[in-house]
């Protein structure tokens, strides 16, 4: 290997044109790390965040964007067991995944699902072990619930429709236009509320309450979520797109018997997140190896165009997730 390599770096707080490509040493595996010679790398809103300034990263992490990434392991540290040089891998990332090789905690690492290419691949960590441990593991989703999902079309919005049918459960979500309400359906959402046309409460209100919502929006929509809970529903927050701070009238909680819960991935424990490698691996990876769900691909950029990528998302166009080509 090299001693340097290509990397995409934030170079001030900014748009996406702060995003820059520069030459940056190699990483070396610290004790239970492997490094990965990156293939393909996700594109996600934390990474936009951070390059706003507004999502800075834990102190031991690169200050490289890139949460996720698929690719060959390379190199192995001390204290790993059960991976080796020449695995296909895909892997949530601590940072840094904008890069030619980056390393990673081992146990956060898993195998290329049967029949699928690194392009694929690469997007499934950050959605997957984003919903599962927030639908499923926070959330407690059960067979035969109701679940809303706001967003339906994004990353986390596709992954969370599959998911959420897979393991039984009747799934609503809501979406900005009617190609993407379509889109939604297609990958097997029960109803889908275009939110500039239905007022999504109405909507769940008729069909009983959801007995959970995913929520990235927040805001407003945090009050309306409240309502269009079913009783003893769950509100799970991963993100306020439009803001934390709402005046909110408390005493649905109690009389309803409401529970609101989030999380953020980053920041968790690495074993949190070993832990929900773990799940994934034993639970969802034989569906994703059988072709019974998938990530749903929206565009492709090479490394250098990194700012196109994240001109694309922050369009809100996308249907699915954006992937940017390092090593092919």
């Amino acid at each position: 290997m090299t001693k340097t390599m290509r990397a995409v770096e934030i170079t001030k707080p900014g748009g996406p044109e702060v995003l820059q490509v520069t030459e940056r040493p190699m990483p070396t595996p610290a004790h239970g790390q492997v490094v990965i010679k990156v293939a393909y790398a996700g594109v996600n809103r934390p990474d936009a965040l951070q390059r706003a300034g507004m999502y800075a990263p834990p102190p031991t992490a690169s200050d490289l964007p890139g949460l996720e990434a698929s690719g060959e392991v390379v190199a192995v540290g001390e204290g790993v067991a059960g991976i080796a040089e020449g695995d296909q891998v895909c892997a949530l990332l601590p940072g840094g995944g904008y890069a030619e090789y980056v390393a990673t905690p081992a146990a956060h690492c898993l195998a290329v699902p049967e029949g699928m290419g690194m392009k694929e691949a690469a997007c499934l960590p950050e959605t997957f072990f984003t919903v599962w441990s927030n639908v499923f593991m926070r959330g407690g989703l059960k067979a035969g619930e109701r679940m809303l999902v706001h967003g339906g079309s994004s990353g986390i919005g596709t992954t969370a429709i599959q998911l959420g049918r897979a393991f039984g459960a009747r799934v609503f979500v809501t979406a900005g236009s009617d190609e993407k309400c379509k889109a939604c359906v297609d990958l097997g959402a029960e109803v889908a509320i275009n939110y500039r046309d239905d007022d999504y409460v109405d909507v769940l209100k008729a069909e009983g309450g959801a007995d959970l919502i995913l929520d990235m929006v927040g805001g407003d929509y945090i009050p309306r979520n409240f309502k269009a809970l079913a009783e003893d529903g769950r509100l799970v927050q991963i993100a306020f797109l439009q803001g934390p701070k709402v005046e909110v009238n408390f005493a649905m909680l109690m009389t309803r018997r409401l529970t609101m819960t989030g999380s953020t991935l980053r920041p968790q424990s690495d074993l949190a997140k070993a832990r929900i490698a773990q799940e994934l691996r034993e639970a969802v990876w034989p569906m994703l190896s059988a072709g019974q769900i998938a990530p749903v691909m929206d565009s492709t950029f090479d490394l250098e165009a990194a700012s196109d990528a994240h001109a694309r998302m922050e369009s809100s166009g996308h249907i699915g997730k954006i992937v940017l080509e390092v090593g092919g």
